[in-house]
């Protein structure tokens, strides 16, 4: 079940993702500071997937959430800048990172963005493949973007508005 991250108490949801960020991330993950930073930031948007059948999850722990997946972007008016998203190992290969990222296009179209940006590490396989999937296309190449680790990004983007080349088609309304 996604949810917008609002619904969810505060303190559980930041040691969660932390607790996710440092499995998914190693020593290039967010800490607790920069997750509460980055969750109080304004004009963020970010999507929880939690499960749904988490009564049956002998291994819960309290104060920890049963997050399957995170995602979330920023909005400055006319992007979306992608900030992260992540699928815990378990759930990994379900279509929760799809789901996430498809409910993100949707509330970034509705906010009026025009377009949606994102870095991916140039060495991370299923990502690209998602966010190729989704219609994203390279624009470039940011050398030794993802620290401690040097590895480069890519930065990518997916344009959410028909672009119109210097021409009408007949019956669209516009006069040549």
């Amino acid at each position: 079940m996604i949810v917008d991250y609002t619904t969810l108490e505060r303190e559980p949801l930041i040691a969660t993702l932390a607790q996710l960020e440092r499995d998914l991330f190693g020593r290039g993950s967010w800490t607790t500071t920069m997750i509460r930073q980055e969750l109080e930031a304004p004009a963020r948007t970010y999507l929880i997937d939690i499960d749904s059948d988490s009564d049956r999850q002998p291994t819960a722990q309290a104060g920890i959430l049963p997050i399957r997946g995170y995602a979330g972007y920023w909005y400055d008016g006319d992007d979306a800048e992608i900030m992260t998203i992540g699928v815990a190992r378990a759930y990994q290969r379900q279509g929760i990172a799809t789901r996430l990222l498809s409910k993100l296009i949707d509330r970034a179209r509705e906010q009026g963005a025009q377009r949606i940006l994102l870095e991916v590490r140039v060495d991370n396989e299923p990502a690209l493949a998602l966010y190729r999937h989704q219609g994203f296309t390279t624009l470039g190449r940011r050398k030794h973007y993802y620290q401690p680790d040097n590895v480069d990004a890519y930065t990518m983007a997916l344009d959410l508005t028909p672009h119109i080349a210097g021409f009408a088609l007949p019956g669209d309304g516009v006069e040549p």
